[in-house]
């Protein structure tokens, strides 16, 4: 860990941790402030924070990634593949991408040993547009070559996207439906967390209550953004937060792999031909048995 105390070199954050720190690029520094790792004054600031005379920056040394993603032929449930796209039923407890801590058995490592994938991402995550996390199941959209990927990402850009999710959460939710408009961002007091905070990243989430059960209630999610975490900490917000959810949930909950949460319909349309894409995976059985518990419990 290194602090350095700001004299002279004034600007953007992300520039002058680069200007002070060579081996730091300018992008690199960027990444680093968004994920944590370059403090001022002991607190998460944004890359375009205008440094003052005498903040105190420090630069958090970070793990490197593994050098190399080796292929590895691990099943797939692939629902439809072309020479542009991949959609692909992740199951719940598979990582999407290579990190610190998860270097293989990933759903890129699958995906590399079955087709080409772009490289717009860089050499960590070829062909991902979009993520789910680790213990959350269902459709993902991935890119098998550039043009592909530069079109799927704007459409996530314009909200053209159709992301819907299951979730079974605690409480029963009154309202037939709403919606959760809530800037998301790192949690001041938990790095590993993300949380609605003042000035955070605009964040919608449309919910529809789908079945009620003595207490919880099942609903459908509309993501209109895509903010990491977003669906748990929204739900968490207001109050209802998803069942079995390690970070964001109570410890007194229901048994199974990780939280109730299921992305289940994926549209987009395609990069090459423009004709709708519309895709459905179901529930994946533990999700299918616990609701077919709490309906005989409400019984």
């Amino acid at each position: 860990m290194k602090k350095i105390r700001i004299t002279t070199v004034l600007g953007r954050l992300d520039k002058v941790v680069s200007q002070l720190d060579p081996q730091i690029s300018r992008s690199m520094a960027k990444k680093m402030i968004e994920d944590g790792h370059i403090t001022v004054n002991g607190e998460n600031k944004k890359p375009k924070y205008e440094t003052k005379p005498a903040d105190i920056v420090t630069i958090m040394e970070v793990k490197p990634q593994p050098t190399e993603i080796i292929p590895e032929k691990i099943p797939l449930d692939i629902v439809y593949e072309d020479q542009d796209v991949i959609v692909v039923n992740k199951p719940q407890g598979m990582v999407v991408h290579p990190s610190v801590g998860h270097p293989d058995h990933t759903l890129v490592n699958a995906l590399l040993d079955h087709s080409p994938l772009s490289s717009i991402n860089g050499e960590y995550r070829p062909g991902i547009v979009h993520r789910i996390d680790k213990d959350t199941s269902g459709l993902l959209m991935v890119a098998k070559n550039d043009a592909a990927h530069q079109a799927l990402s704007e459409q996530l850009k314009a909200k053209k996207n159709l992301r819907k999710y299951i979730a079974l959460v605690h409480g029963r939710i009154k309202e037939e439906a709403g919606t959760i408009n809530a800037p998301i961002g790192r949690c001041p007091k938990d790095r590993k967390k993300q949380a609605v905070v003042v000035g955070g990243r605009p964040a919608i989430t449309h919910f529809k209550v789908l079945e009620r059960f003595q207490n919880y209630t099942l609903i459908e999610c509309r993501l209109e953004t895509g903010r990491t975490h977003q669906i748990r900490v929204h739900l968490q917000y207001i109050g209802h937060p998803l069942v079995g959810d390690p970070l964001y949930g109570p410890k007194k909950t229901i048994r199974g792999h990780g939280q109730f949460l299921h992305a289940q319909e994926l549209g987009f349309e395609h990069p090459r031909t423009h004709e709708l894409m519309l895709f459905s995976a179901p529930l994946p059985e533990i999700f299918k048995k616990t609701l077919r518990t709490l309906r005989t419990d409400t019984k």
